[in-house]
């Protein structure tokens, strides 16, 4: 059964020329309101969900390609270890909640439990009834403590995602992208479907709301993302410092050591195409 698309989604990708121009306006905003982030010290906390191959990894790319690492990072886990497995649930994850002047973005997050981990069997039925009713509490807590916290939900028809899994598949670069996990969910898709709305059914709030990304498109996907995500921080915009560069001073006495001192790595660019 395909997805419908939503009254939002145009069926269309954006011209690549204006799609460039576009996220580098956006871009050049996210680092606008990373200042006020920082100078703030607000905290921030932006939680990427979807079915495999569904853009969520290009969105996070484009959001942090030119903020300052040192106020924004990518939370990626991967499967819990034997002491993980004994704490709380939600521990490992809030062990990585960003602290004053900081973003933080959940590339998957605590809502692993939600989807992969009740459909695949890897957490009991009483595990995943606990999680759906702690959530909205935890979720609250966290606001409450003045985090911003932000859910999107990226959604992809099922013919996508199998053309993106060919085109993984193909691709030396990305085949990695390729798990196990991944394959069986397309076995599984109606049981995602299923999880993913008794989900969005318990988690779904006024106070921490799922905002859903049509993402067949991914240049629209992105775009989206990033305009939904600045017009839900309240920043303002800062004046930066000016920066002076200083003329450089003359030479005084100083000799380099001959190059035959050093090594250097092989020149294989002067190589390519017969320049050297």
């Amino acid at each position: 059964m395909s997805k419908k698309s939503s009254p939002a989604s145009s069926g269309r990708s954006v011209p690549k020329r204006l799609y460039k121009a576009e996220l580098k306006r956006l871009q050049i905003e996210l680092v606008e309101m990373q200042q006020w982030v920082a100078e703030s010290g607000a905290r921030i906390v932006v939680i990427f969900e979807g079915r495999d191959a569904a853009g969520k990894g290009g969105a996070i790319k484009r959001v942090m390609k030119h903020l300052n690492p040192r106020h924004a990072r990518v939370v990626a886990l991967k499967k819990p270890s034997k002491r993980e497995r004994g704490q709380w649930y939600f521990q490992r994850y809030f062990e990585r909640l960003p602290t004053k002047g900081e973003i933080v973005l959940f590339d998957r997050s605590w809502y692993n439990r939600a989807g992969v981990e009740h459909v695949m069997g890897y957490c009991t039925e009483a595990q995943y009834q606990e999680f759906l009713r702690q959530t909205p509490i935890i979720e609250h807590l966290l606001i409450e403590s003045g985090i911003i916290l932000l859910k999107y939900w990226f959604s992809v028809s099922d013919e996508e995602q199998q053309a993106r899994f060919v085109a993984r598949r193909e691709d030396p670069l990305r085949r990695w992208k390729l798990s196990p996990t991944d394959l069986e969910s397309i076995r599984r898709w109606e049981d995602y479907s299923r999880a993913k709305d008794a989900m969005f059914a318990a988690t779904d709030t006024r106070e921490s709301p799922w905002w859903t990304v049509e993402s067949d498109d991914k240049r629209s996907a992105r775009l989206n993302t990033i305009s939904h995500l600045l017009s839900s921080i309240p920043y303002r915009h800062l004046e930066w410092a000016d920066v002076v560069i200083p003329d450089r001073p003359d030479a005084d006495d100083y000799e380099r050591p001959p190059a035959e001192q050093f090594r250097y790595v092989p020149d294989i660019a002067a190589e390519l195409g017969g320049h050297k």
